[in-house]
């Protein structure tokens, strides 16, 4: 039982890491936009997250068009540390 606990709390540790350093780095690195347009199969707000199901989408870039069957997305406020 412990081990579980210890392997749980690692995750939790990983993940929180993981979500801090992508959204520093998308922030700072990005800054490309899309345009998407498709068939908004499902959307869905729960607990201030947002999720939406898009079949058929195509996302035109600057210079490009990538097309897919299905996206989900899901979007969240960013918060930084200590903030409520």
């Amino acid at each position: 039982m412990l081990k579980f606990v210890y392997i749980v709390q690692l995750a939790m540790r990983v993940l929180t890491t993981f979500d801090k350093s992508i959204s520093e780095a998308l922030a700072q690195l990005v800054r490309n936009k899309a345009n998407v347009k498709g068939h908004l199969h499902t959307y869905r707000f729960c607990d201030d997250v947002w999720t939406f199901i898009i079949e058929n989408p195509n996302f035109k870039f600057e210079q490009e068009t990538v097309s897919a069957d299905k996206v989900k997305i899901v979007a969240c406020n960013a918060k930084k540390p200590g903030e409520q």
